[in-house]
């Protein structure tokens, strides 16, 4: 920063020039650690900026250009550059804006809301965000008070509350620390310069050596005071009772709700939502899970009128909690049927415009508070329900459009080869009417393509086997379909281009069994998405979206087929690790700051009790091993010197006795004393040394009886020494200590240290 002001030997700061030496002319006088205040209130801003930003919710101009304006600004400030706008003109220009607002909201922020569950208010949201911003680039273009930079400080705090609205993201908790970290190197700036208001001292020059001296010592302050506050805030988030998640635990703005999941989905909609590589869900499993048709299952379609799937169920079944939270869906296999594998999971469910709860096998019991009420609460979960419709579909009645958090436990079927093949071909009448439905107008070269596949095949599992072989082999999967597929979508796939994604595969497989008259749906859900080892989890981006199918087999219910080739499989590298480790993150976050409750309190607490026992008797173990073999090597080696042996116990106990005595640190004192009076010009001139002195001085004289007074200054105790030998020598003393430590006058550590040695060699007094 550039010099503020002439030097001038003393003057007197005033309150109208504290704010204007950090913020206007050149001219005026720079107050402590200016430009450590102007770079904190900088950051501070462009902090909360970058926040509001990092949300994701902005329109891209506001994104861009908020950050810039602030850096600019941030720059012209740190060079001392005067205010661009007058108060005058920073009022018409909020007050211009106010005008604007309602066009922002009705208009231009309905662009940003997307699909978002309640658009009106998200747009009202983004339009005052949008105004909050506005306001703090023109206070911080016309700032020149104190009082400014107060106002600045509570604006970007509301930028961080805004930020907290529209996200709860492990991105928006490193951010708020750096706020948290500038937030208090900004206001201990701005405590010191209110301090020195009306306080006569010598004007201070940036860029001297006294000035930076004092900003690293602000900044290791902040910086202490910042993460005591982080480190005791944590402290306090884990330990105070919670009885619910809070107001994070459902907080959600998003505005792109992934839509392909619902009662009505059109042959293509499922390919379109795997060209998006956006996180939707998370599934904790603590280990990989070995079982080739692991799916999450979330909606299945039952009739297929040539372009759209949808499903005519409209009576479904409301499933309770019972005592203990758990929703029971199906019941426990019975001790006479055959072992089945059974999987426990956790499931992290970003916003979706879907009511499909995502489960993986047959479901048994979940639990989770799918009302979204008072957070993750024990009472919430009891008061919650789902509904179950005749296809195994569970839907969520209060929807999932904010973050859902969900445990359960499912069944993994084995395929059974032979029971399948030996299963009835008799249908019950509600089966028939529903999964035998086909097209009115199907292309009569689907059913002749589907009897001349199967036409070697003698079971209804013998021929969805082969229908499912024969479209993996001899079909190839592409996301960018060529052509244009006309009023049969299906018959073009199988008799055109012969390429397509899973809705197709899954589609034309369906179609072609009920032909032969087995029974079969399509279902929509995800593949299972990429293994987390470091967090225990499955990562489920929207471009995991799957389609397959489901054959009904009389005695052995539904069994699950995929004709959709294998894509593909991503190249793993740093980046992918890196992302990782982010995953990981979001689960940590998720599970222990948004949804932590009472229950992961008690959680906590148990951990802590167990560990802490544990850790205890292994110290413990610890401890009396080391005892024991050091009682075993002392004996060994007093045996081993003799007489030599028994020297050790007589130097331990001298060892013992300077410690009580403190003798080793007078000793350290002394040579580390003695090193400072031989070294360099400029360490025996440093002040400080003779305050090191004068302590050597008061020791001495403590020895003598003569002790100082609390209350007494140096000179009041040089006075009061009346002893012959000993006055003028400690009078002379005391008065180069207080030139050197108070009068700016260089330490005279040569004619210290022979009053010194003169006094430690006077006689004493009779």
């Amino acid at each position: 920063m550039p010099n503020l002001a002439p030097e001038v030997p003393r003057r007197c700061y005033d309150k109208k020039s504290a704010m204007a030496a950090s913020v206007a002319t050149p001219s005026d006088p720079a107050l402590p650690a200016e430009r450590f205040f102007r770079t904190s209130l900088s950051l501070l801003m462009l902090t909360s900026t970058v926040t509001l930003v990092s949300t994701g919710k902005l329109d891209i101009i506001t994104s861009f250009a908020a950050p810039l304006i602030v850096l600019y600004k941030g720059f012209r400030w740190w060079h001392g550059r005067p205010a661009e706008l007058s108060h005058r003109a920073a009022t018409w220009c909020v007050l211009a804006y106010l005008a604007f607002f309602p066009a922002d909201v009705l208009f231009l922020s309905r662009f940003s809301v997307g699909n978002s569950t309640n658009p009106p208010l998200f747009a009202a949201l983004l339009g005052a965000v949008h105004f909050l911003i506005f306001v703090t680039v023109v206070r911080f273009y016309s700032a020149v008070t104190d009082r400014d930079a107060l106002f600045l400080s509570m604006l970007s705090f509301a930028g961080i509350l805004a930020a907290a609205v529209l996200t709860v993201d492990t991105t928006f908790l490193i951010l708020f620390f750096i706020f948290l970290l500038f937030g208090v190197s900004t206001f201990v700036g701005m405590e010191l310069r209110r301090g020195a208001v009306g306080a006569v001292s010598p004007v201070l020059h940036v860029h001297t050596e006294r000035d930076r001296r004092l900003n690293r010592a602000l900044s290791l302050s902040a910086l202490s005071v910042a993460t005591g506050s982080i480190i005791l805030g944590s402290v306090l988030f884990f330990f105070f009772p919670r009885f619910s998640a809070g107001y994070l635990g459902r907080a959600s703005f998003s505005t792109s709700l992934m839509s392909g999941f619902s009662e009505n989905v059109e042959l293509g909609q499922i390919g379109e939502i795997k060209k998006n590589s956006t996180v939707v869900m998370r599934v904790q499993t603590g280990k990989p899970i070995a079982y080739d048709r692991l799916r999450w299952r979330g909606i299945a379609l039952t009739t297929f009128d040539g372009r759209r799937w949808t499903s005519s169920e409209h009576n479904a079944q409301k499933l309770q909690p019972g005592d203990d939270g758990w929703i029971h869906t199906a019941e426990f296999p019975q001790k006479t049927d055959p072992p089945k594998r059974g999987m426990i999971y956790t499931v992290y469910l970003e916003p979706m415009a879907t009511d499909a709860i995502f489960v993986p096998g047959k479901v048994i019991s979940l639990k989770g508070n799918f009302s979204g009420e008072s957070g993750n609460s024990f009472g919430a979960i009891r008061r919650t329900y789902i509904f179950r419709d005749s296809t195994d579909t569970l839907l969520n009645p209060f929807h999932n459009y904010a973050a859902t958090r969900y445990a359960g436990f499912s069944l993994l079927p084995p395929l059974n080869a032979a029971k399948l093949r030996a299963a009835s071909t008799e249908y019950s009448s509600n089966i028939v009417p529903t999964y035998l439905q086909l097209p009115t107008e199907l292309d009569p070269r689907i059913p002749e393509l589907a009897r001349q596949i199967t036409k070697n095949a003698r079971t209804p599992f013998d021929k969805a086997v082969t229908i499912e072989s024969y479209l993996r082999n001899a079909f190839t999967y592409t996301l960018n379909l060529t052509g244009k597929p006309g009023d049969d979508p299906l018959a073009h796939f199988l008799f055109e281009t012969r390429a397509g994604h899973c809705e197709y595969f899954a589609s034309a497989m369906v179609v072609m069994l009920r032909t032969l008259g087995i029974p079969s749906r399509e279902v929509n859900g995800f593949l299972p998405g990429e293994y987390n080892d470091l967090g225990g989890d499955y990562i489920v981006r929207a471009s995991d979206a799957h389609s397959w199918v489901e054959v009904y087999f009389p005695g052995t219910d539904w069994q699950t087929f995929d004709p959709t080739p294998a894509a593909p499989e991503n190249e793993t590298g740093f980046l992918t690790r890196l992302g990782q480790y982010a995953d990981w993150m979001e689960i940590v976050w998720s599970e222990w700051v948004i949804g932590y409750d009472f229950a992961h309190q008690l959680v906590l607490a148990q951990n802590l009790q167990r560990d802490s026992r544990n850790w205890s008797e292994s110290a413990r173990d610890w401890f009396e091993r080391k005892q024991r073999a050091g009682k075993k090597w002392m004996n060994s080696w007093q045996i081993r010197r003799g007489v030599l042996g028994y020297l050790l116990p007589i130097a331990l106990v001298l060892f013992l006795a300077a410690l009580r005595f403190n003798l080793i640190a007078e000793l350290s004192r002394r040579v580390h004393l003695f090193f400072q009076l031989r070294g360099s010009n400029a360490v025996r001139s440093d002040p400080q040394l003779a305050s090191r002195l004068y302590a050597e001085l008061l020791r001495m004289l403590a020895r003598r009886g003569l002790m100082r007074g609390r209350s007494q200054t140096p000179f009041e105790f040089a006075a009061a020494v009346d002893s012959p030998n000993l006055a003028p020598a400690v009078r002379e003393f005391t008065q180069l200590y207080g030139q050197a430590r108070f009068g700016g006058a260089p330490c005279d550590t040569n004619r210290l240290r022979r009053l010194l040695d003169q006094i430690r060699t006077a006689p004493r007094a009779r």
